[in-house]
């Protein structure tokens, strides 16, 4: 098994790239070792000290570090457990698990507006963020602001501010005349 490493805008995160389905469908995040307990590989990759966030895409692992650390140091058994998870067989999420389809469930009077702008993050922003080792999901709308949570390699990004402001929400109030704002959240 070959798996390949690539850098992301964030410094403090890495992706790797296993040459095989991750996840079928949606994403998972693993803020801390303690939400890990549902995937085994996610569980194999908080063991390597130093490792403080976990993210699982389509065909990715995105893996943040803490400060202090180097990559040089804790790459190799990195990929030492993606390997060893791949072989031993197990799945990468026990059995009921679910994987998070990204947005936030809303109704309301603005529900077509939602519905816009959910279309616009899943067709122009999730994939190129998917490239760097992240996701934005939609986490609600209010008075005009569009509330976005980051997770993965855009999780405290020095430039997700930037992605923010000047890309997405750009996008959304070229697109959707009642979007004013964007800001992120914390979930």
């Amino acid at each position: 098994m070959f798996i390949q490493t690539e850098s992301t805008p964030n410094p403090a995160t890495l992706k790797f790239l296993p040459g095989q389905t991750v996840l079928d469908a949606g994403t998972a995040d693993f803020p801390t070792a303690e939400t890990a307990q549902k995937s085994p590989l996610a569980e194999r990759i908080f063991a390597v000290s130093g490792v403080t966030g976990v993210f699982f895409g389509n065909d990715f692992v995105t893996v943040t570090k803490s400060e202090g650390v180097e990559w040089d140091h804790i790459k190799p058994a990195i990929l030492g457990a993606v390997m060893e998870h791949y072989q031993s067989g197990q799945p990468v999420m026990q059995g009921d698990a679910s994987t998070d389809s990204g947005h936030a469930e809303f109704t309301g009077e603005e529900a077509e507006i939602v519905g816009q702008i959910k279309e616009l993050l899943d067709s122009r922003v999730r994939p190129a963020v998917a490239q760097d080792g992240g996701d934005i999901t939609f986490h609600g709308f209010e008075r005009g602001v569009v509330y976005l949570h980051m997770q993965g390699a855009c999780a405290g990004c020095p430039s997700s501010t930037l992605t923010l402001k000047m890309g997405i929400e750009n996008l959304l109030r070229h697109y959707i005349p009642e979007v004013t704002e964007v800001r992120p959240v914390a979930v």
